[in-house]
C-alpha cells in the first residue's frame, strides 16, 4: 500500500518532478507515469550513455575531479536542453538539476568514488584534501544556479525514499551509505525551496496510481500497463548502452590501475 507525505500545495503538474537518489525507480515511475498520461517526458542521456561519450572506456570507480564535474555539467546541459524544448507544455522530468547538485555534495562526505574499494576510497581521500576548498566553492556556484532554475522550470516534486536494494547489475558508482545521504539532502533541498513534494511509496504501479490521482493527470491507460511497457523500453534502452560499455571495455594493466587509484 502506498502512502504519501505532502509539503506545499501541488498546484500545476507542469515541471512535474520524479524524484529520489540512484535505484530509487526514477526512471521507471516517470517513464510510465508519461506512458499512462500521455504527457511529455523531459530527460537527457543518462551517466552511463553521457560517459561513454566524454571518456570511453572509463569506468565510474575510476573517475577524476575533472572528469566528475565534466559529466555533472553534460548533465545539467541536457536536462536545461530537454526542459527547454518543452516550455509552456506540462511535463514529466526524470530528476531534476538539483541531482547532480546534491550527488556532488554527497561526495563531499563519501569521497568522490564511494562506489570504489576502500583502499582507494582512503588514498583518494588523502591526495585530494587540498582540493576540497575548491570543491566546495565550485559545488556553491553550481548550487546557486541550480537551484534559480529548479523555482523557474518546476512546479512540484514527488520524491521516491530509498526502499529497495540498489541494483545489483555493477553500474552504480556509489554506495548504500551513499544513497541514504542523497536521499536526505534532496528532500531537504526542496523544502528550503519550497517548492510542493509530495513523497510517494509502494510498488511502481501503485506509485503511477498515486501520482496520477494526487496531480489529476490524464490517464488514457492503466498503470499496470504503462509500467510494463516502460520496463520493456528501459531493458531495450539499457542493453544498447551496456553493448556500447562492452564494446569500450578494456582491461587495466598494474600500473595503470595505480595511476587511477592515486589520481583525484
Amino acid at each position: 500500500m502506498t502512502t504519501t507525505e505532502q509539503h506545499g500545495t501541488t498546484g500545476s503538474p507542469r515541471g512535474l518532478v520524479i524524484s529520489g537518489t540512484y535505484s530509487s525507480g526514477k526512471t521507471t515511475t516517470s517513464t510510465a507515469l508519461a506512458i499512462a498520461t500521455g504527457l511529455p517526458r523531459a530527460d537527457g542521456q543518462s551517466a552511463r550513455e553521457i560517459l561513454t561519450e566524454l571518456y570511453p572506456g572509463r569506468q565510474f570507480a575510476h573517475m577524476d575531479l575533472t572528469e566528475l564535474i565534466a559529466l555533472g555539467l553534460r548533465r545539467f546541459e541536457e536536462r536545461v536542453t530537454n526542459e527547454q524544448a518543452l516550455s509552456g507544455v506540462d511535463f514529466i522530468s526524470d530528476g531534476s538539476v538539483l541531482h547532480e547538485w546534491v550527488y556532488g555534495t554527497t561526495r563531499l562526505r563519501t569521497g568522490i568514488n564511494p562506489g570504489a574499494p576502500l583502499w582507494q576510497r582512503l588514498t583518494k581521500a588523502v591526495i585530494g584534501l587540498p582540493a576540497l576548498p575548491f570543491l566546495r566553492r565550485y559545488l556553491a556556484a553550481y548550487g546557486t544556479v541550480a537551484t534559480l532554475h529548479a523555482r523557474a522550470a518546476y512546479r512540484a516534486f514527488v520524491h521516491l525514499p530509498v526502499e529497495f536494494p540498489m541494483n545489483p547489475d555493477g553500474h552504480r558508482p556509489v554506495s548504500e551509505r551513499y544513497r541514504h545521504i542523497a536521499d536526505e539532502k534532496l528532500r531537504r533541498v526542496v523544502h528550503q525551496l519550497d517548492l510542493p513534494l509530495v513523497t510517494v511509496r509502494g510498488t511502481a504501479v501503485e506509485r503511477v496510481q498515486e501520482i496520477i490521482d494526487i496531480f489529476h493527470l490524464p490517464q488514457r491507460m492503466s498503470s499496470e500497463e504503462a509500467v510494463d511497457r516502460a520496463h520493456r523500453q528501459i531493458a531495450r534502452s539499457r542493453e544498447t548502452v551496456a553493448q556500447r560499455i562492452l564494446s569500450q571495455h578494456r582491461e587495466l594493466g598494474v600500473t595503470e590501475k595505480l595511476k587511477i587509484a592515486t589520481r583525484f
